[in-house]
């Protein structure tokens, strides 16, 4: 049986600092963030990156088996930042050296790579916030890093538990939430991983998914074959948008309905 570790450690990493952020958030309001409410009150909005990169000093954790390498960056909404299969040698995970946010996020700064771990709503209100973190040893053998938060817009609390354990090649990843108000709170939970991709990479759905659309219904289409005009591109007769060589514009489509 092997052992799993977990230890702090820090990293430098390139990094495209952000200038500080619009004072009167309040003011930005009735913007419409990808056809839903951009309201982010108490948050503030970050509206400008720099233009140059400067080498940071990042605390991490790292969680590693005989299978698996994680870095995680509990500074940066605790994402998973790599994601190293030390059998084949390679990254399971987009892995992106730098930190170069684009202003694409609910409160601005938003960077792609790794896994970011999204809620209560949207890419995150808080993606680029710090999170409080934990090395757990469980009684098993196997070890789990939790990150957490307090978000700031309902008052609930997020915690995200990513556990190796010994002999196995997986990763497990826990969601916990917390309703600290006496109101009920609607939420979202969702991860968002990035991968490498090329001509021979194809997006698979469950098999009763035969429609999907974008983000807030602004597009629709038949899937896997689309036979009509989506992301302004027509794809009559039909093409399969499953395969990636086969969408000329950067796309995206979620899954209308599974019972999956």
């Amino acid at each position: 049986m092997n052992d799993v570790k977990a230890w702090r450690d820090t990293v430098s990493i390139p990094t495209y600092e952000v200038y500080d952020p619009e004072k009167y958030p309040v003011f930005i309001e009735k913007r419409v963030y990808q056809a839903s409410s951009g309201a982010v009150y108490p948050h503030p909005v970050i509206e400008k990156i720099s233009d140059e990169p400067v080498d940071k000093e990042w605390q991490v954790i790292y969680i590693e088996n005989d299978y698996i390498k994680l870095m995680v960056i509990p500074a940066l909404g605790g994402r998973i930042q790599m994601a190293w299969d030390k059998i084949r040698e390679r990254h399971f995970v987009y892995y992106n050296h730098v930190i170069k946010p684009a202003l694409v996020g609910l409160t601005g700064p938003w960077i792609s790579g790794g896994i970011e771990f999204n809620w209560p709503q949207h890419h995150r209100p808080s993606t680029y916030d710090a999170t409080d973190s934990y090395i757990e040893e469980n009684k098993d053998g196997s070890v789990t890093v939790w990150v957490s938060e307090l978000e700031r817009m309902f008052r609930t609390k997020g915690m995200a538990g990513f556990t190796l354990h010994p002999d196995k090649a997986y990763l497990e990843i826990k969601g916990q939430l917390y309703n600290r108000t006496v109101h009920p709170q609607t939420f979202l939970w969702w991860a968002n991983p990035a991968v490498a991709v090329n001509d021979h990479y194809q997006s698979v759905f469950p098999p009763d998914v035969n429609a999907v659309f974008d983000h807030g219904k602004r597009d629709v289409s038949e899937f896997p074959i689309a036979k009509g005009e989506y992301y302004k591109v027509d794809y009559a007769p039909g093409s399969d948008i499953s395969q990636y060589k086969n969408i000329p514009v950067p796309t995206s489509y979620m899954a209308i309905t599974s019972k999956y």
